[in-house]
């Protein structure tokens, strides 16, 4: 009848729709106006003329023909029947479901009758709304409906894949299901490779018909590893997985048992020897660690975190380390909840760090209710951080005797953490240069403290308590326990001054005024601010400048030019002023001139002095520049004025660096 008519000729219009010329597709992107639907009285058949129209207006609609060619005398009378607005609606409602839609209409009178002039034209897909491939295989498109699709593509695909999987190669169904939920980074690839037609699946399944895949990479993907971790165990001469009948037989006895299959990856890749044992033998080594005394789940996780324990020697020692715990009193049920799922253990490690403390005077129950109270101490690191401990307490005079004690007195914190605490805790008392024996002293008589405080940096106690490190050193002497104050999250009071300070400030306005300047002067105030350090250090300084050859009213004009050049110690001040004289050759006198080059870093002047004495060699520069022209400028202007002269300056200059600073 009439609606199978409707059917068949939207269905082939569609079709002729899809295949458009190429040609012809830059001609059909563009609005092309087409002619009028002419009046038509109300008494005229709507055949010839919907006919006429529609075959001169685009291929799309140039399919009626041969429709309607095909239709019997019952449809074609039927179709005689329909009048204009019915035929006009049908026709609006096929271009809504198609990629054709009315660019402009207007009115235009013709007679007694308004005729409506429309244009069509066909839009072509945006690139934004295609369907690419994402990171985890599935596709996307930035429509509304685009979760779905990529939801839906993706199950097409993961089923086109179990398909394969298990009616093509016949691998057992629960294979080939984990296998193709779990490798989207293999299906990603594939959808890369196959040319997506009508139907994902489809197009994939024709696919693997004439392309059969390395059935090992979505094997070892869905088993937990990524492709840069597989891709050296891949089997050089294998790509079916039905081909190696030990690797299956191994990993489904691992299934059976329990272990999940997504920890399988790391037992092959820490001990793929596993996967080549004979029938039996893997089952009677899980076997065996049930004989232990070990229950199936605790066995499981031992498993999932150290395959090692798969190997004979490494099970021998998981067999003496669980004796070791016997003999303590400890229960194997006790261990299953203290290994922690994805962590390595290594057992002759463990049973190493036992033996220690008991060589050190831990009986064996003293010993059982440490590790009870203290598990971590044991399992952290598979008792690496308990072996750095006690190596940090053996470097500061511990005896065996008082390490065990320590121990058994250990506090309710991780150990981890608190190992931590007692190295920063020690790099705090280097910081504000403590004494080497004083440090020593605190270390080995408040372990405990310094374990369990988590100091705050030492700028920031410094500056909060308003003082100085040697005040600070000499707080922690008179009482340690102030260190618990000073922890972080706690709220640090300045502490109330001392008097040192202003003291220090009294003998540097004294020093001052023995030079010459005037009291309260704004020169003896701008002095006084660029002035480090105590006051007592001041004089010392100005008298290294006096015996090397400088008279005292040079020296006081050097200092009220650059007061910062007391900043330094006597031993740097002498320093530079003989790499001035003797190294360089220039005279005293220079200094006066230009009393700044005290403050520059020996480093710094040996690379410019270097630089420049490379150039004078290879007459590029004036001989006998000063100090302060060498100097004074910034690097970009030295290399600018000096080093580019030459064609290989820069070069030069970058090995003269590489050899001052190496680092």
């Amino acid at each position: 009848g009439f609606e199978s008519f409707q059917i068949q000729w939207t269905r082939e219009a569609r079709n002729d729709e899809d295949r458009i010329d190429p040609a012809d597709e830059a001609e059909s992107l563009s609005p092309t106006p087409i002619e009028p639907v002419p009046h038509l009285s109300g008494e005229e058949s709507i055949g010839t003329a919907l006919y006429s129209y529609v075959a001169q207006t685009s291929p799309f609609w140039f399919s009626i023909h041969r429709l309607a060619a095909n239709l019997s005398k019952p449809d074609m009378a039927h179709l005689h029947r329909l009048r204009i607005p019915s035929v006009l609606k049908w026709v609006s409602l096929d271009f809504t479901g198609t990629n054709l839609s009315s660019s402009r209409t207007t009115l235009r009178p013709t007679g007694h009758h308004i005729v409506q002039i429309l244009r069509f034209y066909r839009r072509k897909r945006s690139a934004s709304s295609e369907i690419v491939p994402d990171f985890d295989g599935s596709l996307r498109t930035d429509g509304e409906n685009a979760a779905q699709l990529s939801r839906s593509t993706r199950q097409e695909a993961q089923a086109a894949l179990l398909e394969y999987l298990h009616s093509t190669r016949s691998l057992q169904f629960m294979d080939a299901e984990f296998m193709s939920h779990n490798s989207p980074r293999f299906l990603e690839k594939l959808l890369k490779k196959v040319k997506i037609e009508t139907e994902i699946g489809r197009s994939i399944a024709r696919f693997l018909r004439y392309h059969p895949i390395n059935e090992f990479e979505p094997f070892f993907e869905s088993s937990g590893l990524k492709p840069s971790e597989y891709a050296a165990l891949l089997p050089r001469k294998l790509m079916f997985l039905n081909d190696d009948e030990m690797l299956l037989e191994n990993y489904h006895v691992l299934c059976n048992y329990g272990i999940a299959r997504k920890n399988i990856g790391r037992i092959y890749k820490e001990a793929n020897e596993v996967f080549r044992y004979e029938s039996g033998v893997l089952k009677s080594k899980l076997q065996a660690f049930e004989e232990m005394g070990l229950s199936q789940s605790t066995i499981i996780k031992f498993v999932s975190s150290s395959p090692n324990l798969l190997i004979a020697n490494k099970s021998l020692e998981l067999c003496n380390l669980l004796d070791k715990f016997k003999t303590m009193g400890i229960e194997c049920g006790w261990i299953e909840g203290w290994v922690l799922d994805g962590s390595s253990y290594n057992f002759r490690h463990l049973l190493e760090i036992l033996c220690i403390l008991s060589n050190m005077g831990c009986s064996e129950e003293q010993l059982g209710k440490l590790i009870c109270q203290h598990p971590l101490l044991l399992f952290e690191d598979s008792g690496n951080v308990a072996f750095s401990l006690i190596g940090f307490l053996l470097k500061f005079g511990y005896v065996r005797n008082e390490i065990c004690s320590m121990f058994l007195q250990f506090p309710q914190i991780n150990v981890r953490e608190f190992v931590h605490n007692l190295r920063k805790c020690y790099q705090f008392l280097v910081e504000i240069e403590m004494e080497v024996q004083e440090i020593g002293r605190m270390v080995r008589a408040h372990p405990m403290l310094l374990g369990s405080c988590s100091l705050k940096k030492r700028n920031s106690i410094l500056t909060e308590l308003n003082t100085g490190k040697k005040r600070l050193c000499d707080i922690l002497k008179g009482n340690p326990q102030t260190l618990k104050d000073w922890v972080l999250g706690s709220r640090v009071k300045p502490l109330p001054n001392s008097g040192d300070e202003l003291r220090s400030q009294m003998m540097r306005t004294r020093f001052l005024l023995d030079l010459g300047f005037a009291e309260n002067s704004n020169e003896m105030k701008k002095t006084l601010k660029a002035f480090r350090g105590k006051g007592g250090e001041l004089q010392e300084r100005f008298d290294c400048l006096v015996k090397a050859g400088l008279n005292r009213k040079d020296a006081s004009e050097m200092i009220e030019v650059a007061p910062q050049i007391l900043n330094q110690t006597k031993e740097v001040i002498k320093m530079k002023i003989d790499f001035l004289v003797n190294g360089l050759g220039y005279p005293l006198s220079s200094i006066v001139a230009y009393p700044a080059y005290l403050s520059y870093t020996i480093l710094r002047v040996k690379l410019r002095f270097s630089m420049y004495d490379w150039l004078k060699d290879e007459g590029r520069v004036k001989p006998n520049l000063s100090p302060s022209t060498l100097l004074s400028c910034s690097d970009k202007i030295f290399l600018r004025r000096y080093v580019n002269l030459h064609p290989r300056g820069l070069e030069v200059w970058k090995n003269l660096k590489k050899q001052l600073y190496p680092d």
